[in-house]
């Protein structure tokens, strides 16, 4: 990675050591998974939950002869997440052998790229917060490259009281390494970065993202240092599978750096595992260099090449991304900044929102997303893709509002219905009974009653009349919460001479 500093110092992000201020600076090394149904260089399958070494090839197992064969999925959805970073795309670039022993890498090296890698300098547009005004802290962070590799197997060790299994089904899967340059300043910016790459691989359908079962996971450099003075030490947190715990471990690596330099020691550059139970890093091994890997080209794989009309053509096709979505979405619907990036902040999300929004009011349709629906699944721990209410059953809810066919309260009831229950929101309106009164007479009614009953409040009302709600409050819950709240309130208002 290359330390070049972008940054300009920002007192409201330093931490407060035992002899000063201290700056976090972090760069990450996200591995992600490139979506494809076969390996890297062999055609064996990348299906996830497979029983263990049920999907290895004679190329992944290392055997004698068997030689490596590009799959051009692989290069092809390299090159559309290079275009999604806004990234140079090299058309020249070469795989190398990463020389290191590890009882899961049957060959005894990865294939990697090392000096000429696929994709080159990129950038990516990050928003951190909101924070309580509601407002969102854009960052830029820089991206050095992207190269392809092979992942290695997995070793079990809790099986066994005397042995380690080794499983081969993750051997040879294509990964993307998305290497950041040192541009993030805290534990929440690098959040916000990782959850944002996420984002734009998954609009573009590149990788899944699924931290939980290991086809994105970062590797986090961290080091600390006065404001604005040399790079410090670096140490590397591996193989960290949560956006949560890379926060968690940023922090740790960092208040730990920062103990050991004020106590009047060094930091030594190493590789580091994150506990999040014990919320610590401890050591794992010496951080190796470049050198130690012994790298050198493939000779099994000629050099990688394809021309600018190739990339032409991949660039034509991709799918609008969260950026200009959101841009899309402010311009044309009149959302604001915060309501436009909680929508796009997942493809499904955002395609839930602009099937709900088809000839309806957009920013109506946006806080039923972002409240009741969103609201709703996390609270019930579940994901957008298990939404128990279509956008179609939650369009209907809004055509039933705008009909006045029934009250935003009743609305509220019927969402619940839905939820819980399922079916056509137009029917159960029906045969519950719960349409909106909207006859005046009956309305008209209950406010004289309610009227008659409360003499006291109605002259606070008359010297105040923003107490008048309190009328509207109760003749709504006089009817069941079923009345028209806009003619309860002409009506309040009429009748206390408030008009």
């Amino acid at each position: 990675m290359a330390l070049v500093d972008t940054r300009t110092p920002d007192p409201k992000k330093f931490l407060s050591g035992a002899t000063g201020d201290w700056e976090i600076v972090v760069g990450m090394e996200v591995h992600a998974q490139v979506l494809s149904e076969s390996k890297l260089f062999s055609g064996a399958s990348t299906e996830f939950g497979s029983e263990p070494n049920a999907n290895v090839s004679l190329v992944d197992a290392a055997m004698p002869g068997m030689l490596p064969v590009i799959n051009e999925e692989c290069v092809r959805q390299a090159i559309r997440t290079g275009l999604g970073l806004k990234a140079e795309i090299h058309h020249r670039s070469v795989f190398d052998r990463k020389n290191y022993f590890y009882p899961d890498l049957p060959q005894g090296y990865q294939i990697s790229q090392f000096k000429d890698p696929i994709v080159g300098e990129g950038v990516v547009q990050v928003l951190v917060g909101p924070n309580s005004k509601g407002e969102f802290e854009e960052v830029e962070v820089g991206v050095e490259r992207l190269h392809l590799e092979q992942d290695a197997g997995k070793s079990i060790h809790d099986q066994s009281p005397t042995l380690s299994l080794v499983d081969l089904n993750r051997s040879g899967v294509a990964l993307m390494e998305i290497v950041s340059k040192p541009d993030i300043r805290s534990a929440d910016e690098a959040k916000a970065y990782l959850t944002k790459l996420r984002t734009i691989l998954r609009y573009l359908g590149t990788c899944d993202g699924n931290m939980d079962e290991g086809s994105m996971r970062a590797d986090v450099n961290v080091s600390v240092r006065r404001p604005g003075g040399e790079f410090g030490t670096r140490c590397e947190i591996k193989n960290v599978n949560s956006i949560r715990f890379v926060g968690q471990a940023i922090e740790a690596e960092a208040a730990r750096q920062i103990a050991i330099i004020e106590d009047g020691g060094t930091i030594d550059q190493e590789t580091r595992l994150f506990d999040p139970v014990k919320g610590e890093t401890r050591a794992m091994r010496s951080k190796e260099d470049a050198h130690d890997y012994r790298y050198f080209p493939d000779p099994d794989l000629l050099p990688l090449e394809f021309d600018a009309a190739y990339v032409a053509d991949l660039a034509q096709y991709l799918p609008e991304l969260p950026d200009d979505k959101r841009a899309r979405l402010m311009s044309e619907s009149g959302l604001s900044a915060y309501d436009a990036s909680i929508l796009v902040s997942e493809k499904a999300i955002a395609d839930y929102f602009e099937d709900l929004a088809k000839g309806r009011d957009a920013k109506q349709a946006a806080n039923w997303v972002i409240n009741d629906l969103l609201g709703a699944l996390n609270k019930a721990g579940k994901g957008i893709d298990e939404t128990p209410v279509s956008a179609a059953q939650l369009g209907g809810i809004l055509d039933l509002i705008r009909a006045e066919t029934i009250s935003g309260k009743i609305a509220k009831d019927l969402f619940e219905i839905v939820w819980a229950e399922g079916g056509d929101p137009a029917a159960i309106v029906e045969a519950r009974g719960m349409r909106q009164v909207t006859d005046t007479g009956a309305i008209e009614a209950a406010v004289d009653a309610i009227i008659a009953a409360n003499p006291d409040k109605v002259a606070q009302a008359q010297a105040k009349p923003t107490l008048a709600g309190w009328f509207v409050g109760q003749v709504m819950r006089s009817m069941g919460g079923k009345a028209s709240p806009g003619v309860v309130n002409d009506l309040v208002k009429a009748k206390l001479g408030l008009e």
